[in-house]
C-alpha cells in the first residue's frame, strides 16, 4: 500500500490508521460522519472527521485517482476555486485507490440549497456561480469534461455565492482551450443541469415556475455573454480610462454579475489593457463592503455604484503611480480626493435636496451621461459643477424635507 499525502500535517497523519485494506463501503470506524444533502457521485464516497477537519474519501481506479490528485493540486496552485486535495492511497491489494480531499467548510450541495427554505429561489445565483467557475477554469486552460451542479459545492462567503469544483477525474489541463473544447464543456453542462433539475422537480424540491430546459439554455447564454465580456480585447486610451472602465462595468452588471476587481495592464504607447474579475453577490454584500472600506452608509444599489467608481479610480492610481495600489489606500484616497470634494462643493442652498451618497451617485450618473454624449471622460469635478447647475436645482425640496409637508395652495 502506498500513501501520498501533501502537505503533511497532524490532521493528515491521523488518517494513516484508517482501515485502508478494506473496501471503503465496509469501513466501520468511529471517525466516520454523515454529510446531509451531499451531492450525487458515481463512486463510493465517505467522510471522516479527524483533527478538527472533515475529509472526503472517494474510491476509484488508481490511474484516475493519481490523475485527479495531480489536477486538483494544480488547480490550487493556480488559485482556482477547487477543493483541497490531501492525498491519494494506491496499491491497496486488489482494491481501487482512495482519493482524499478536505471537505469544504460551510459549503452546500445544490440539492441542499434547493431543499432549504432560506434559499427559496436560488436558481439564478447558482447559475451565476457555476458559469463564473466554468469561465475561470476555461480561462486557465482547464477542460472540465464533467461540468454539472453535482460536481460543485457552493459556499456563502461575506454575502457572496462562490462555486468550488469537487470532481476533476475527467478533466484535462492545456495551455489554452479551443472553441471546440469549450463548446463541449458547455454543451455537457447544459445536458447535465437539465437532468439534475428534472430530478429535483420529480422530488418536489424545484421551485414552481422553474423550467429545467429553460434554465439549462440560460446557462449557455450566461456563459457566452460572460466569456465575451471578460475575454474581449479592449485597449483604453489614458484620457478615457475612467469613463471606459465605468462603461465596461455597467455592461458586466447588466449581465447579472458584480465586479470584484479591476486591473489595468500597460499596453505601451497605445494605452492600457482592461481586465476585470467578477463575483456573484447577494443583497447587502456591497453595502457591507463600502462601509468597511470607507465608513459610508449606503443602500445596496448606491454602494455597488460607488464601489465601481473606487475600482476604476484604483486602476487610474496604479497607472499613474506605475505599480500596484493596495485596496485600502485606493479607497481612502478616493474618499479624500473624489467623494469629499464633490460633497463639499454642493451649493449651500441645495445642500439638503438629497442625502450625500445619493447625490454623489447622481453625479456619477451625470458624468457617465456627459461622457457618453461627448465621447470622452469629462471627469467627476466637471460633471459635478454641471450637475449642481442644471440638475440638482430641479429636485423638489418637499421630496427631501422631513416633518409635515406644506399644505397645498387653496
Amino acid at each position: 500500500m502506498h500513501f501520498v499525502f501533501t502537505p503533511p500535517g497532524e490532521s493528515a497523519a491521523g488518517l494513516l490508521d484508517l482501515p485502508w485494506t478494506e473496501p471503503l463501503e465496509e469501513w466501520d470506524d468511529e471517525r466516520l460522519v454523515e454529510i446531509r444533502q451531499r451531492g450525487l457521485s458515481r463512486h463510493t464516497v465517505r467522510f471522516v472527521a479527524e483533527g478538527g477537519a472533515v475529509y472526503a474519501m472517494k474510491e476509484l481506479d488508481a490511474r484516475l485517482a493519481r490523475r485527479e490528485y495531480r489536477l486538483l493540486r494544480r488547480l490550487r496552485e493556480l488559485g482556482l476555486p477547487a477543493v483541497e486535495v490531501i492525498g491519494v492511497v494506491v496499491d491497496r491489494a486488489g482494491l481501487d485507490a482512495i482519493l482524499v480531499t478536505r471537505f469544504l467548510d460551510h459549503s452546500s450541495s445544490y440539492r441542499s440549497l434547493f431543499a432549504n427554505a432560506r434559499y427559496s429561489h436560488p436558481t439564478d445565483r447558482l447559475l451565476d456561480a457555476l458559469v463564473e467557475l466554468l469561465v475561470r477554469l476555461h480561462l486557465a486552460g482547464f477542460m472540465w469534461g464533467d461540468c454539472s451542479l453535482s460536481n460543485v459545492l457552493f459556499r456563502m462567503d461575506a454575502g457572496a455565492f462562490a462555486a468550488y469544483l469537487v470532481d476533476a477525474e475527467t478533466a484535462e489541463l492545456h495551455p489554452s482551450l479551443s472553441e471546440g473544447q469549450r463548446g463541449y464543456d458547455v454543451s455537457l453542462a447544459r445536458e447535465r443541469i437539465a437532468g439534475e433539475l428534472f430530478d429535483l422537480s420529480a422530488a418536489g424540491t424545484l421551485p414552481s415556475g422553474v423550467d429545467p430546459i429553460d434554465v439549462a439554455d440560460d446557462t449557455v447564454r450566461r456563459y457566452r455573454a460572460l466569456w465575451d465580456e471578460l475575454t474581449r480585447e479592449e485597449i483604453l486610451h489614458p484620457d478615457d480610462q475612467r469613463y471606459r472602465i465605468a462603461e465596461r462595468l455597467r455592461r458586466i452588471n447588466s449581465l447579472g454579475f458584480d465586479v470584484d476587481e479591476v486591473e489595468l495592464v500597460d499596453a505601451g504607447s497605445s494605452g492600457a489593457r482592461l481586465r476585470v474579475r467578477t463575483r456573484v453577490a447577494e443583497p447587502g454584500h456591497h453595502r457591507r463592503i463600502l462601509m468597511a472600506r470607507t465608513g459610508l452608509d449606503a443602500q445596496e444599489n448606491q454602494a455597488r455604484r460607488l464601489l465601481n467608481d473606487i475600482a476604476g479610480y484604483r486602476g487610474h492610481l496604479e497607472r499613474v503611480r506605475g505599480g500596484p495600489v493596495p485596496e485600502v489606500v485606493a479607497s481612502n484616497t478616493w474618499l479624500a480626493e473624489v467623494y469629499e470634494p464633490v460633497i463639499d462643493a454642493v451649493p449651500p442652498g441645495l445642500r439638503d435636496r438629497l442625502d450625500d451618497v445619493e447625490l454623489f451617485h447622481e453625479v456619477l450618473e451625470h458624468r457617465w451621461f456627459l461622457s457618453e454624449k461627448s465621447g470622452r471622460d469629462v471627469g467627476t469635478s466637471a460633471a459635478a459643477r454641471d450637475y449642481f447647475a442644471s440638475v440638482l436645482p430641479t429636485v423638489p425640496e418637499d421630496l427631501t424635507q422631513t416633518g409635515r409637508r406644506p399644505d397645498p395652495p387653496s
